[in-house]
C-alpha cells in the first residue's frame, strides 16, 4: 500500500496538528509524557501531535522486550551517571544524549496501514526535514540477509537499520520504534546529533570483552550522526525547526505551537511515578525501583 493509498483509505486527518517542544527531562518523565499524549489523543481531547524533547541525565532506554540483566551493565550505568528507562515501544537499546528525540501520536483511524506502512509515511517527514539541512538521507529497507543478521547483532538500536528507517549511505541516522494502544499510534525516535561509541558500548553487556570490542569496531559502518555527515552540523533547535517543516510539507499539515494540557501533565506525573520509575514495569507484580 502506497502512502497515497494509505491516505485514501484513512479518515482524513485534521489539517491542524499540535507542535510541542517539552525541553529536557529524565527518562521516566519523557516516556510518561509520550504515553500521556497517547491517552488523551485517544480520548479525542487533543489533536495529532508532533513532539520534540531532550534527556537529562543522558539515558539508556530499553525496548519493551529487552532483558535488562542480560543486555545492560547496570553498574556501569550508575558509575557513569546514565539513567535507565524502559520504553513502551519495542526495538533495542538507545543511548539518549546528544540528539533530537521526536514523537508522533495519531489515531489509527487516520493511518490504517501496517506498522511498516505507517513507518514509511511518517519517515517521509523526517526525510523532508533533514534534506532541508542538506543531509543526503534516504529510507533504508534491509534485504533478507541483513534482516536475518540483525538478530545476531548487539543490543544497540543503531547497530543495524530496520525497515523504512532514515539512513545516510546505508548508515542509520534516525532510529525509531512504534507502539499501538487504545486505537492510537505512538512512534518515537532519535535523530543523532553526535554519538559516543565509548559510552554506549561501556554500558551494554557482552559475553566477553573480545565480543564488545568486535561489535564496537563494526558500529561505525552501521550508524552515523549529523556531525559526521555535515561540515557544520546543526544544533538541537535548528534540527527541530527543519524536521517540523518537513513533517508539515510531507503530510500537508499545519503545525500549531502549543503546550501540554493540564490533564496531560497530571497523567504524565502519575505514569512517571507509578510506571516508568520501574525498569520492570512490564512485569506485573515484580516492580523494582530504578536506583539513582
Amino acid at each position: 500500500m502506497s502512502c497515497r493509498e494509505i491516505k485514501a483509505a484513512a479518515v482524513a486527518w485534521p489539517r491542524q496538528w499540535r507542535l510541542l517542544e517539552t525541553g529536557a527531562a529524565d527518562g521516566a518523565t519523557n516516556m510518561a509524557i509520550d504515553e500521556a499524549i497517547l491517552i488523551h489523543h485517544s480520548r479525542g481531547e487533543v489533536p495529532p501531535t508532533l513532539r520534540f524533547y531532550r534527556w537529562d541525565p543522558p539515558t539508556l532506554s530499553l525496548g519493551y522486550f529487552q532483558n535488562a540483566d542480560r543486555e545492560v551493565d547496570r553498574e556501569a550505568c550508575r558509575r557513569m551517571g546514565i539513567g535507565l528507562v524502559r520504553r513502551p515501544t519495542g526495538g533495542r537499546a538507545v543511548l539518549h544524549d546528544r540528539e533530537v528525540t521526536y514523537s508522533v501520536t495519531i489515531s489509527q483511524k487516520f493511518l490504517p496501514g501496517s506498522v511498516l506502512e505507517t513507518y514509511r509515511l511518517l519517515s517521509q517527514g523526517l526525510v523532508a526535514g533533514l534534506r532541508l539541512l542538506e543531509v543526503e538521507v534516504d529510507l533504508f529497507y534491509p534485504d533478507k540477509t541483513q534482516r536475518e543478521l540483525r538478530s545476531k547483532q548487539s543490543a544497540a538500536c543503531f547497530d543495524t537499520p530496520s525497515g523504512y528507517e532514515v539512513a545516510v549511505a546505508g548508515k542509520k541516522l534516525v532510529g525509531s520504534a512504534q507502539v499501538r494502544q487504545r486505537g492510537t499510534i505512538l512512534q518515537h525516535g532519535s535523530i543523532l546529533l553526535s554519538v559516543d561509541e565509548e559510552i554506549l558500548f561501556a554500558i551494554l553487556a557482552f559475553p566477553s570483552e573480545a565480543v564488545r570490542q568486535r561489535v564496537k569496531a563494526a558500529f561505525g559502518a552501521k550508524a552515523t550522526a549529523l556531525d559526521r555527515v555535515l561540515p557544520q552540523p546543526p544544533g538541537y533547535d535548528q534540527v527541530c525547526r527543519a524536521v517540523a517543516r518537513g513533517f508539515a510539507a510531507a503530510l500537508g499539515i499545519d503545525l500549531i505551537p502549543s503546550e501540554l494540557t493540564a490533564g496531560e501533565r497530571l497523567t504524565a506525573r502519575k505514569l512517571a511515578l507509578e510506571k516508568y520509575s520501574y525498569l520492570n514495569w512490564h512485569e506485573q507484580g515484580r516492580l523494582e525501583v530504578i536506583s539513582p
